[in-house]
Formats: structure tokens, sequence, C-alpha cells
């Protein structure tokens, strides 16, 4: 999950991609993408028409299976700051599931 988020946060969306389960979901903002070809290029195109800076600011483990990382994003996009949960569910040590939403106040 380090490698993952490691790269997502410079944009290298292949190798982000390598550590999703073949049938992965990623749902962002109620946007649902699942399978290889979707969930790469949610990957690859998320956020691509802004200028911004990702830093984590927290990450907890809930179960076994289950984690969750939070982040502020500043740049370009409307509201200009964001805080977000990556919330991961894990299958054979790679990402079956990954939830984007906004980070409760």
């Amino acid at each position: 999950m380090r490698a993952f988020f490691a790269a997502h946060i410079v944009r290298d969306a292949d190798t982000a991609s390598s550590f999703l389960a073949e049938e992965a979901v990623i749902v962002d903002q109620d946007e649902t993408f699942r399978g290889r070809e979707e969930t790469c290029a949610f990957l690859r195109d998320a956020g691509s028409e802004f200028a911004y800076t990702t830093e984590q600011i927290g990450a907890h483990r809930v179960d076994d299976t289950h984690w969750v990382v939070t982040v502020r994003l500043e740049g370009t996009f409307p509201g200009g700051v964001a805080e977000l949960d990556y919330r991961f569910a894990l299958r054979d040590d790679l990402i079956a599931e990954l939830v984007i939403a906004d980070h409760p106040a």
C-alpha cells in the first residue's frame, strides 16, 4: 500500500496500477471504476486538469485487511484545499477496493 501511494502521489499511474488486484474497484466521490482498464484509466486521468500537491497527514489500520490514509490536497481545483480519506481493502497483498471520500471535519 505504501508503494502504491508513493506512485500515486507522483502520478505514476503504471506503477500505482501494478498494486491493484485484477478485479479491483475504485470509488471516487460516488463514481465507480471496475476492473483493470477502468481503474488504470482513473489513476492516469484523475485530477489531471489541475495542478496540486498531495501530503499524507494520517494513516491507520482498521483491521488485517483495511487501512485508511488521509491526505491534504492543495491546488488549482475549486476550493483550493481538500482533505480526503483513501480507504483501502486488501486481498492477497493487492488493493481489491479503494474508496476515496471527503475526510470528516
